[in-house]
């Protein structure tokens, strides 16, 4: 069961990936202990400056034998530098983001590079395909920071994309545990791609408030804030009532847009401000209540699945 297309193209031992998040992966500590354990570590390319992405790379590559993978949003600035960077250091894995792969496939896949791409509609989960990506990381409502704005679940997105597309797909949106591995592997997933469950280890390199905001929140203490743009799922903190206060009584658009930008990821993830900041987390955070090493996240997802398969099974 835990053998699947995606495992045997990426050379895991697992399908499990743990979620390329900024800040909390934007290190080599996370990324190195999971793909040690068997899973895809991620490095967040999102939020650091380019000489430390660079080290951080050689850091993982001389730290592991197993693969791992660079998340990088095409829209930031100085991306072609990034990807120039991935490509100078072997690195084996893109997972790309928020913005077309057609213009850099040719380039990555002839040197063996698996490009993965993040979509959360279907219509962008088809250009992706046709475009000629390797596998897709379909994401459900449920995912903390940027989920689909239509609201649909992970089950069902997730289940017309293994039927749509004959390609990996990878599953992502409201799994903390092995449990939801399984149900979402029986469901014709190739691998799931995990982000609050990694978010509350010990490697995430985010401010200790952050993690414990993980174990404070329960199943329905998440929101959609920032519905007249592009919405991010966080915690229901005073910035997430004040926005959505405004939601409705804000007709001013330019005035709801400078309201929403005035609190960022950053100022939750390294500042520690989880009442003001961005604490971006998906509904799973209430499945969540500890804070282990991720190794031990990584041994507990491989038993509670093959426990899942076993109990299936009989």
């Amino acid at each position: 069961m835990l053998q699947t297309r995606l495992t045997r193209l990426l050379n895991i031992k697992y399908p499990i990936i743990q979620a390329g998040m900024s800040w909390a992966s934007s290190n080599a500590a996370l990324p190195i202990a999971v793909s040690n354990a068997g899973g895809l570590g991620v490095i967040a390319a999102g939020p650091m400056y380019l000489d430390a992405f660079r080290d951080t790379v050689r850091e993982v590559k001389a730290a592991t034998d197993g693969a791992f993978a660079v998340n990088i949003p095409l829209y930031r600035p100085q991306a072609e530098q990034f990807l120039d960077v991935i490509e100078e250091e072997g690195v084996p894995v893109v997972i790309a983001s928020q913005g077309g792969p057609k213009a850099h496939l040719e380039r990555f896949q002839s040197r063996g590079v698996r490009w993965i791409h993040v979509v959360s509609t279907l219509p962008h989960a088809r250009k992706a395909a046709d475009a000629g990506v390797d596998a897709l990381v379909v994401v459900g409502a449920e995912a903390g920071g940027h989920p689909p704005v239509n609201g649909v679940s992970t089950l069902v997105a997730v289940r017309r994309a293994v039927v749509e597309f004959d390609l990996p797909i990878v599953a992502g949106g409201g799994v903390a545990d092995g449990y939801g591995v399984a149900a979402l592997l029986a469901l014709g997933a190739d691998a799931v791609q995990l982000g609050t469950r990694f978010l509350a280890t010990r490697e995430a390199g985010v401010h200790d408030n952050y993690k414990r905001a993980v174990l404070d929140t329960d199943i329905d203490g998440t929101t959609l804030v920032g519905v007249r743009g592009l919405p991010v799922r966080m915690t229901r903190n005073q910035f997430a009532e004040r926005v959505l206060l405004a939601d409705k009584e804000e007709p001013d658009a330019a005035a709801y847009d400078t309201l929403f930008k005035s609190s960022s990821l950053k100022q939750a993830a390294l500042d520690g401000d989880v009442e003001w900041g961005k604490v971006e987390l998906g509904q799973s955070a209430g499945l969540i209540g500890d804070l282990p090493a991720a190794a031990e996240v990584m041994a507990r997802l491989v038993e509670e699945c093959e426990s899942a398969a076993r109990r299936l099974a009989g």
